[in-house]
């Protein structure tokens, strides 16, 4: 796997439910949720193409956790990457509902 991009940012963007990673201001990938109340499902995520490889997934994930946490929020893992990915970083299990 290459290194990651330096330039990278995670924001949610409410209007469309979803978390996105941008590398050098152009999006490169995006987790889809629903909400219910204080919790998040994680659905669906996805790199682009051109920018797999360099690790994005888990820095898209890692980011969007981050801010749940700082939001006082929960998640509940559906995406297959999310649940492997949480099972892996037992430092966001208290964020599992």
């Amino acid at each position: 796997m290459a290194a990651a991009p330096e330039n990278t940012v995670v924001v949610d963007n409410p209007a469309q439910s979803r978390f996105e990673i941008h590398v050098d201001g152009e999006l490169a990938g995006i987790e889809d949720y629903t909400t219910a109340g204080d919790v998040l499902s994680f659905n669906h995520t996805e790199i682009y193409p051109r920018f797999e490889g360099f690790g994005l997934a888990a820095i898209l994930v890692s980011g969007a956790l981050d801010q749940l946490r700082s939001r006082g929020l929960k998640v509940h893992p559906v995406c297959p990457y999310v649940v492997k990915f949480v099972g892996k970083h037992p430092e966001y299990q208290d964020l599992v509902s």
